[in-house]
């Protein structure tokens, strides 16, 4: 479920190695630049790319899965990362597992029946979190990182990429949970190592996380109307009113539209409260009036078997 991962490793975590003289010598695409009068060594390896001076390694911007796996269609999960760090240790000559982890992202590719834009446009708001619709799909940004939703195979075609056979022609949704800073205080622990990664503990942590972020996000229209199960003009009504909760991002945020209506003046106290009222009336019949929609139905299923076979 890795993907991108980046790396710093400090001389002192890799037992004295002169990274300019001893490490360096493995790189490609090598370049060498002057900073404050500090030599900075750059390259890249299979993708990953790498900077150095004589205090500390860097590796970043580079799938770990694509280096290990040959493209991030494919799932590392925890028996592949040890394998890839214990890899990337032996082709640098240097500890990996102890090197401390500055980015993180949790991934997983989904064969879905439909289009990606239909999952994509059933996705609402997140608390603490700003939605951004773009045309390849939907991005949160969070403190301290993003979660992404998009059409893999458009990203991968835009980027002049092959598409593994599986996956050619077919739906293919991806899910992305981003770290990016704080990554140890986000999840509660005091570091964030390569050895961490492959722990049982901390992967099954981190999975869980990556599913409670998905189910925390509020779906928009994620019921259709069932119109077998009403009985008179009244549920009517109030079906009227969920299809327009639904479309507003769900009832607390539609409590929330009227609510900072009536800060603006645009509704009186009373308007406000007969709002809210009719709102919680409607929600209390939402159960017997309506039926699951089928898309989030997949949806909330691919992302729990997820968990559940690559824990």
């Amino acid at each position: 479920m890795y993907d991108t991962v980046n790396f710093r490793l400090l001389q002192g975590e890799a037992g004295g190695v002169d990274f300019l003289a001893e490490t360096a010598c493995y790189l490609e695409n090598v370049g060498e630049h002057n900073y404050n009068g500090e030599i900075v060594i750059t390259g890249s390896l299979k993708g990953l790319k790498i900077s150095l001076n004589r205090y500390q390694i860097k590796i970043k911007d580079g799938s770990l899965c694509k280096w290990h796996l040959g493209d991030n269609f494919q799932t590392l999960g925890r028996g592949d990362t040890q394998r890839a760090i214990e890899n990337l240790s032996d082709t640098l000559h240097i500890p990996m597992s102890k090197a401390t982890v500055t980015r993180l992202d949790i991934a997983q590719n989904f064969i879905t029946r439909h289009p990606p834009e239909v999952y994509i446009n059933h996705l609402g708001i997140l608390k603490y979190a700003t939605r951004l619709q773009e045309p390849n799909g939907v991005y949160y940004s969070q403190t301290g990182g993003r979660l992404c939703f998009y059409d893999k195979n458009r990203e991968q075609k835009s980027n002049r990429e092959p598409v593994p056979e599986l996956y050619e022609g077919r739906n293919v949704l991806r899910y992305e949970q981003r770290y990016t800073n704080r990554i140890a205080s986000q999840l509660k622990v005091g570091e964030v190592t390569g050895a961490m990664l492959y722990d049982e503990a901390f992967y099954i942590d981190i999975l869980n996380r990556w599913k409670d972020t998905y189910k925390a996000i509020q779906k928009i229209n994620d019921v259709s109307l069932n119109f077998q199960a009403m009985k008179s003009k009244q549920q009517l009504y109030k079906m009227g009113v969920l299809s327009l909760i639904e479309q507003a991002g769900g009832q607390l945020q539609m409590i929330k539209q009227i609510n900072e209506a009536q800060k603006r003046g645009e509704l009186s106290k009373k308007q406000a409260f007969d709002l809210r009222q009719a709102i919680n009336e409607a929600c209390k019949i939402r159960d017997g009036l309506t039926v699951p929609n089928e898309a989030i139905q997949e949806l909330d299923k691919k992302v729990s078997e997820a968990v559940k076979f690559y824990r």
